[in-house]
């Protein structure tokens, strides 16, 4: 077994895993954290994306051990009991989703670029999205709700620490 001890959501976890565990069956199986989907276990799909140490992931692709002592932020993450972030508020008014599957990866690496980049171009916004597959909806609404988190971003800086 190996011990894991990661800050995850903002809170100090440790768990003993075998050496083989993804970071996604930890999140999902050891954690109860399951906003991560297994979509393709390969890397694909983008349904297992986290944000890890500021970048998205996928976590499906990643040891457990390989996350020791790193930062760790989930969908469940995001909202408060009040109140959702606002990238999934402005996903919810866009109607960017319709199963909601792949919608916690989408929103991760949406996040995950908007903290890297506040501003970003409809072409960064697509590449940063294009390794999240949607089977259920198109991708320009997805597009339209991550532009509306940018603008009120750069509108009203108080949304950044969102």
């Amino acid at each position: 077994m190996a011990k894991v001890t990661i800050t995850v959501n903002g809170e100090a976890r440790t768990v003993s895993v075998p050496p083989e565990t993804t970071l996604l069956k930890l999140l999902r199986e050891h954690l109860n954290l399951t906003g991560a989907k297994l979509g393709c276990d390969v890397g694909d799909c983008g349904a297992c994306t986290v944000i890890v140490n500021g970048k998205s992931v996928n976590s499906c692709l990643m040891l457990a051990s390989q996350v020791d002592g790193f930062d760790v932020l989930t969908i469940e993450g995001l909202a408060t009991t009040d109140q959702l972030h606002p990238l999934q508020t402005a996903f919810e008014e866009k109607g960017s989703l319709q199963c909601g599957f792949c919608g916690p990866g989408v929103i991760m690496s949406a996040k995950a670029l908007l903290d890297e980049e506040p501003d970003p171009s409809v072409e960064r916004i697509r590449d940063a999205l294009a390794g999240n597959l949607c089977r259920c909806t198109g991708y320009s609404k997805m597009i339209e709700a991550v532009q509306a988190v940018a603008n009120s971003v750069n509108s009203h800086p108080s949304v950044k620490s969102a």
